[in-house]
């Protein structure tokens, strides 16, 4: 399992960058979600890595 909390806010950020960061299910600055540790998902995370901070979580 990864937690995945947005740090920095995505106004500045493109397009797709936006709709990466509202795919992972994270709208406000702090906000947090434990998701499934797959390649996807691992991918999503590496696109926008300047505005997210990412941990791997015992579940």
């Amino acid at each position: 399992m990864l937690k995945v909390t947005l740090k920095k806010s995505p106004i500045k950020a493109t397009k797709k960058q936006k709709e990466t960061i509202r795919g992972l299910g994270l709208t406000k600055i702090n906000s947090a979600r434990v998701l499934q540790d797959t390649l996807a998902i691992r991918g999503m995370v590496n696109k926008v890595s300047h505005l997210v901070t990412c941990e791997e979580v015992e579940r």
